[in-house]
């Protein structure tokens, strides 16, 4: 059976992030890709409202951010105890440079880094075309998860 023939059976995901503070990293990650907060829960008219009903142990251990188009796949943040001490096993490609090759490409890369170091983003490094694979820039989030400009 294709998808054509049963549109149920492809499945949404969530992209689940650990961090210390989840709203800062969801704000981070909202400005990266044009994502939004969305609506507070029923019976809140902010999400500050809904956290300070949460009870102390809770309040400020979870954000999330949607694609405003609803293509894209929901984020979600969670605190966590314990720091990154590792590379990530997984990580996302923010695809900015898709169809562009050579210089090009490097500049559309250059100019997007710029904006997600202002941000509070870290270079780590650039790493170039070899022939099978075209540039891409490996990245840190404000709290140090891998990401690729891609």
């Amino acid at each position: 059976m294709t998808f054509a023939e049963n549109p149920q059976s492809v499945k949404q995901v969530q992209i689940t992030f650990d961090c210390a503070e989840p709203e800062r990293v969801a704000r981070f990650w909202c400005e990266l890709l044009d994502y939004v907060v969305p609506p507070a829960p029923e019976g809140y008219a902010t999400w500050d409202d809904f956290d300070r009903a949460l009870p102390p142990e809770r309040q400020g251990s979870a954000f999330a951010c949607v694609d405003p188009s609803g293509v894209g796949p929901r984020l979600f943040f969670q605190r966590v105890p314990e720091g990154k001490v590792a590379k990530n096993r997984l990580h996302l490609d923010v695809r900015v440079g898709t169809g562009l090759v050579g210089e090009e490409r490097l500049a559309a890369l250059e100019a997007e880094c710029a904006r997600l170091v202002a941000l509070g983003a870290v270079r780590v490094r650039l790493l170039r075309a070899d022939g099978y694979n075209e540039s891409c820039l490996v990245m840190q989030d404000i709290e140090g998860n891998e990401f690729c400009l891609d």
